[in-house]
């Protein structure tokens, strides 16, 4: 028992003693390398928030610019531990070996995420929207609420947050119209009645409706000729915050237009066949 005790000891001492004799002999390369990761540290924020600023100025979208001033961020430091290393006196080739090794790996383990991240750069760096329009894609549409590396966030007229995958919509077919959405609303009049008066009155209720956008002029005229109606079509844009309100006030409005005026909307009719045996 006693002899494993003085091992022990022993042990100890000799790892001690090592210990002494690395921080003697190299203690001025660890507080070199230390200084110099210090100094990578200072200098790699400074970079960065000089960065900011530039980018800022020049109004390069935020997403884009907060990326780039990290990305020289993590450059600095990366150029500093390679420094801090060499005052170590330790080799740095196989280190890149193995992280290339690893890299490797990773890139075919995150496939997906990586592909995101390109997509989302690809987004800022051509600007196919920004944050505020309102995009349609993938069977989803909302206004832009956040553009990350990863993801685009849509805020619908409800509220609810929509993540869609960069992937998903690089490459896709997706519409931008901005902070405005476009309506399309139909309705019938009798072939009796004049198309001409029910054009003005639908034109002139888009034209009295607030949360209707003036800056676009609405279009309004006959679309198709059913069985038992002359069908009217309307065009006219809403914002997208109010894009559901919108629709239920005018066509409430128009509809009333219509009763005020005697514009008679026939009731659809249906052929009865009667089959005897």
């Amino acid at each position: 028992m006693e002899d494993t005790i003085t091992q022990q000891f022993d042990f100890l001492a000799q790892i001690y003693q090592v210990a002494v004799d690395y921080l003697v002999g190299y203690s001025f390369q660890l507080l070199g390398a230390v200084l110099v990761i210090v100094a990578g540290f200072i200098v790699g924020r400074w970079i960065s928030n000089f960065m900011l600023r530039v980018l800022e100025k020049r109004n390069v979208d935020i997403t884009l610019r907060q990326f780039i001033a990290s990305s020289v961020k993590l450059l600095v430091l990366v150029m500093f531990g390679i420094i801090a290393l060499s005052q170590l006196g330790i080799s740095i080739t196989p280190m890149i070996a193995a992280i290339g090794g690893v890299a490797v790996g990773l890139s075919l383990a995150l496939q997906g995420p990586v592909s995101n991240y390109g997509a989302g750069l690809m987004i800022i760096l051509t600007r196919m929207y920004r944050v505020g329009d309102t995009i349609n894609t993938q069977g989803c549409s909302g206004q832009v609420e956040e553009i990350t590396l990863a993801a685009t966030q849509l805020r619908a007229e409800d509220g609810e947050i929509i993540t869609i995958p960069n992937k998903f919509i690089v490459g896709e077919i997706h519409s931008n119209s901005e902070t405005n959405r476009i309506v399309e609303g139909v309705i019938g009049i009798a072939y009796a009645e004049d198309p001409n008066r029910a054009i003005n009155l639908i034109r002139g209720v888009l034209n009295s409706q607030d949360s209707v956008v003036k800056s676009k002029s609405p279009e309004v005229g006959i679309t198709t000729f059913g069985d038992s109606s002359i069908n009217i079509e309307y065009r006219y844009w809403a914002p997208t915050g109010g894009y559901f309100r919108t629709i239920h006030q005018v066509n409430l409005a128009i509809f009333e237009a219509f009763r005020a005026e005697n514009v008679a909307i026939p009731f659809p009719q249906r052929e009865v066949r009667l089959l005897n045996n």
